[in-house]
C-alpha cells in the first residue's frame, strides 16, 4: 500500500491534543477516579485508558463511527446518532460525548466541511444529537479519509485526551505520558486489526468509569467536564 502523505499529515492535523475542538475540557472519567481515590498512578491509568479502548471504544465508539461513515445521508447520519443518544446510559457521559462532537463540528462547519455544514443545521434542530464517534464520522468524510483512517483518527485522540488529562491532574509527568501512549498505542493497533462483524452491535462496560462520571455533578470543585 502506497504511503499517503496528504492523509498522514491530516491525521496528524487532527489528532493533536491541541486541536481546537475544547478536548481539553474532558477527562472522561479520570478525574473522578482520581477524587474517589481509585487512580493512583500510570499502572492504573493504563488499565483504565485499557478499559477505554476495549470496553467502550472499540465495542461501540468504533461501531458507531462506522455506521455513520457509510450512511447515505444527514438524515440517515442522525439515526445513528440517536443510537449513540439511547446507548449512553449516563446523562453525564452523553452530554460530554454531544459537548465534544458538537465542539468539532463548528470547527469543520467554519472551515466549509459540505457535510459538516450540513449536518450541523441538522444538529441544531435536535439536541440528542452530536455524539462525538458520529460527528467523527462526519469530519472524516469531510477530510477525505478513508475508513482505517477515520477508526484511527478516533482511537487516537481518545488516547491523546486522556494522557492530556492525566498529566493536567498531576497524575504523571510528560515522560510517564509518553510510555502511556505507547502502550495504548500497542493495544490501538490490535483492535484495529480485527474488523468488526458487519452486523455488530454497539455496547459498552465501564462500570467504574460510568460511575465516576456520573459522580461528577455532586463535586464542590471540577476541572473537567466529564
Amino acid at each position: 500500500m502506497l504511503f499517503d502523505r496528504a492523509q498522514t499529515l491530516a491525521l496528524l492535523q487532527l489528532g493533536d491534543s491541541a486541536y481546537p475542538a475544547g478536548g481539553f475540557a474532558f477527562s472522561w472519567g479520570l478525574e473522578g477516579l482520581m477524587a474517589d481515590g481509585l487512580l493512583g498512578g500510570r499502572g492504573e491509568l493504563d488499565e483504565v485508558i485499557a478499559d477505554q479502548l476495549a470496553r467502550r471504544w472499540a465495542t461501540m465508539d468504533r461501531i458507531l463511527l462506522r455506521r455513520a461513515f457509510t450512511a447515505a445521508s444527514c438524515e440517515a447520519i442522525a439515526a445513528v446518532d440517536r443510537i449513540a443518544e439511547a446507548g449512553t446510559a449516563g446523562a453525564e457521559m452523553r452530554e460530554g460525548s454531544r459537548r465534544a462532537g458538537r465542539a468539532l463540528l463548528g470547527v469543520w462547519g467554519k472551515l466549509d466541511g459540505a457535510l459538516s455544514v450540513s449536518y450541523r443545521q441538522v444538529v441544531a434542530s435536535d439536541a440528542r444529537l452530536g455524539h462525538l464517534p458520529i460527528v467523527q464520522a462526519v469530519v472524516a468524510r469531510d477530510a477525505g479519509f478513508s475508513l482505517d483512517a477515520a477508526e484511527l483518527m478516533s482511537g487516537w485522540t481518545l488516547i491523546t485526551g486522556l494522557v492530556s488529562a492525566a498529566v493536567r491532574l498531576g497524575l504523571i509527568g510528560h515522560i510517564d505520558a509518553q510510555r502511556s501512549q505507547s502502550a495504548a498505542r500497542m493495544l490501538l493497533t490490535d483492535l484495529l486489526a480485527e474488523t468488526p462483524p458487519a452486523d455488530a452491535e454497539p455496547a459498552s462496560f465501564t462500570p467504574f468509569i460510568d460511575i465516576a462520571i456520573a459522580r461528577g455533578p455532586l463535586r464542590h470543585i471540577r476541572m473537567f467536564t466529564t
